[in-house]
C-alpha cells in the first residue's frame, strides 16, 4: 500500500525546500507539506501539524522538520508507517549554540530578519566552497515570506527542544537517514549515531550536498528515496 508523504521542512522553510521531491512523488503518491506554526515549542508546533494529517503517513523532515518529526513518531507511533530523517540532530541544543539565539532574535526584531538569515544560510546551509546562488536566493525568499514571528518562534521551539535518543530507539518501522557529505550544521557522525540507535534504519550520505540536499542534489536524492519506499 501506497501511504501519503508527509514533508516537514526545516527552519525559516516552506514548500519549496521539498518541490524537487514533490514534482516527482506527487504522479504516485498523496503529498502533504506541513504549514508553518505560530507555536513556538517543538511539543506545540507537532500537536498543530497533527491536526493536518491522514490517518497514517510517511513522515519526511529535513533539519527542524526531522526534529518535529522525531516528536511526531514518538507522540503517534501507530500512525507513521516508515520515516525518513534528513540533516537533523535527535539532541537537544547545545548551551554553544543556544547562546547565539538571543542576539540573533533581538536583531530580527529591529528588521534585520534578511541580514540574519544570510549569515545563517551561508555558514549553516549550503556548501562554503561552492557558490549556488540560486538555492541562496530560493533561502532567502522561503524566510522573507515567512517574517520575523515565525523566525523567532522557530528559534525559541529549537533552543528548548527535548533529546530523542530513547525516541529513536523505540523507532520499529523502516526508518531512512539521510546526511549531505557537507553538512556542518548536522554532520554525518550525527547520523551515523541515529543509525545506531534505530533498529531498523539505512544511511544514505549524500555527495556533493551541504545541509540542503532535497535542492543541492534532487535527482540523486530522489532516486534514494523512490528505491526505499518501494521496499
Amino acid at each position: 500500500m501506497r501511504y501519503p508523504l508527509v514533508f516537514i521542512p526545516g527552519m525559516m522553510c516552506d514548500s519549496r525546500l521539498f518541490q524537487p521531491q514533490i514534482n516527482e512523488f506527487s504522479k504516485q503518491y498523496m503529498v502533504c507539506v506541513t504549514p508553518a506554526s505560530s507555536s513556538n515549542s517543538i511539543e506545540n508546533i507537532s500537536f498543530e501539524i497533527l491536526r493536518y494529517l491522514p490517518t497514517k503517513f510517511v513522515l519526511i523532515g529535513l533539519s527542524m522538520g526531522g526534529i518535529l518529526a522525531m516528536e511526531i513518531i514518538k507522540k503517534v507511533p501507530e500512525r507513521v508507517m516508515k520515516i525518513v530523517l534528513m540533516d537533523t540532530n535527535y539532541k537537544s541544543e547545545t548551551s554553544e549554540i543556544k547562546s547565539r539565539r538571543l542576539p540573533q532574535i533581538h536583531l530580527v526584531n529591529e528588521g534585520l530578519l534578511e541580514e540574519v538569515m544570510c549569515q545563517q544560510i551561508k555558514n549553516n546551509y549550503l556548501r562554503k566552497d561552492k557558490q549556488n546562488q540560486e538555492i541562496f536566493d530560493l533561502c532567502l525568499s522561503m524566510a522573507n515570506g515567512l517574517g520575523k514571528e515565525i523566525y523567532i518562534n522557530q528559534s525559541k521551539a529549537l533552543a528548548t527542544r527535548k533529546d530523542y535518543k530513547s525516541t529513536l530507539e523505540n523507532i520499529k518501522v523502516p526508518s531512512l537517514i539521510i546526511c549531505g557529505e557537507y553538512d556542518r550544521l548536522c554532520p554525518i557522525k550525527v547520523h551515523m549515531e541515529m543509525e545506531s540507535l534505530i533498529e531498523n534504519s539505512t544511511l544514505e550520505i549524500i555527495p556533493d550536498a551541504a545541509h540542503l540536499p532535497t535542492l543541492e542534489q534532487p535527482a540523486y536524492l530522489n532516486k534514494i528515496l523512490c528505491e526505499w519506499l518501494i521496499q
